[in-house]
């Protein structure tokens, strides 16, 4: 699994995403750990190495 850091586009909490290296390209929806507002990641892996990752909000 990679650790990858970043802050929720609804509370600003840094927060640690992991992510499966196997997998080349991932687009998911999940919830905030801290604020509960829903995130859309899209997150890409080349080479063992996040080389892409998005987490944008989703309006409610």
């Amino acid at each position: 699994m990679l650790e990858h850091y970043f802050d929720c586009p609804h509370c600003w909490e840094s927060q640690l995403k992991m992510i499966d290296p196997s997998v080349g390209f991932q687009e998911f929806i999940e919830d905030c750990e801290v604020c509960c507002n829903p995130i859309q990641f899209q997150i890409g892996v080349s080479y063992n190495e996040v080389s892409e990752f998005s987490a944008e909000p989703i309006g409610q």
